[in-house]
């Protein structure tokens, strides 16, 4: 009998073995700026890069167009123009007269007056409370980086 619990025990502990030996190893993908990060891993807490300037927003003029990325301006959506970003990076924009913020992505290119430093839709405007004044004062901090190509 203790034969065979022991036999029972083995093959349990080879079993045990064999299927560990089969999960699958962390894989990791490139940050921007070379730091490698495990693939499912939270965002870092700490901006990749923060600006702080006037935001403007454009919305009717435009609905409908086609965008510097290609794909179509739906000014109901949390996207924004930014002259040099990367397509598809996502920025949090802090209102810094009453602290509202949104996050949206970069699809677009403007803004084309040199005293702003983005354009929002319409959407992220109104989320914001800048929709009345059509501008404020507010901080960009990127979350995370884009690839420059366009992914609908």
């Amino acid at each position: 009998m203790f034969l065979r619990l022991a036999g029972q025990v083995s093959l349990l502990l080879v079993a045990a073995l064999f299927i560990s030996g089969c999960a699958s190893s962390p894989r990791f993908t490139r940050e921007r700026g070379g730091e490698a990060k495990s693939k499912g891993e939270a965002a870092p807490s700490k901006p990749v890069k923060t600006l702080e300037g006037i935001a403007s927003y454009y919305a009717d003029d435009f609905n409908g167009k086609k965008t510097a990325n290609g794909e179509t301006y739906d000014m109901y959506k949390f996207t924004a123009a930014h002259r040099s970003f990367p397509f598809n990076t996502k920025v949090k924009v802090t209102n810094l007269e009453n602290k509202r913020s949104i996050d949206v992505r970069i699809n677009d290119r403007g803004p084309f007056k040199l005293d702003r430093i983005i354009d929002l839709s319409l959407a992220a405007a109104t989320q914001l409370g800048m929709k009345g004044s059509g501008t404020a004062r507010v901080r960009l901090e990127v979350i995370e980086w884009g690839d420059e190509e366009y992914s609908k």
